[in-house]
């Protein structure tokens, strides 16, 4: 299975600041998915670069793409819209999940703009670009992304 962990910020993609946030989602994915081919990349807060790189995943036929970072208010955070540009189905559960877990902890979780959808059978979801906000939100999500994969593929069927 082919996996991707994008972390897009300006800072990190500049070298101003270390990402932290994309080594603990790769962390995560290495513990649910441990043979799995996990590709990693960094990109700056930029729609259109993020756009094509998300097709570029599709067409490599990742089965999983997570967007770390730019889901939020601020003027350069354009993830949602990249992966809207992208998706064929939202799969907008995953995301009130993660905004409704993440506000038991830290009512600032409802200001994400984060989505997710399908492209094919490539799930596309944007975690927030903090380390914790990262974890938790996949920890939160990641046996509904592991049925949704199944699913997704045709290999397995809703309960």
């Amino acid at each position: 299975m082919l996996l991707a962990v994008v972390t897009v910020s300006d800072r990190c993609s500049q070298g101003r600041q270390t990402d932290t946030a994309g080594p603990a989602v790769v962390a995560l994915l290495r513990q649910r998915w441990p043979d799995a081919e996990i590709l990693t990349d960094l990109q700056a807060d930029d729609e259109d670069a993020l756009a094509a790189k998300l097709d570029e995943l599709s067409r490599k036929a990742a089965a999983l793409v997570l967007t770390v970072g730019g889901t939020g208010l601020g003027p350069r955070d354009r993830t949602p819209e990249a992966t809207c540009r992208v998706i064929e189905r939202e799969a907008p559960g995953l995301a009130e999940a993660m905004r409704a877990m993440g506000a038991q902890q830290n009512q600032f979780a409802w200001l994400s703009r984060g989505v997710a959808g399908l492209k094919g059978n490539m799930l596309i979801v944007n975690l927030p670009g903090s380390r914790r906000g990262a974890e938790e939100s996949l920890a939160c999500i990641l046996d509904l992304v592991q049925h949704g994969l199944a699913v997704a593929a045709g290999g397995q069927t809703h309960p």
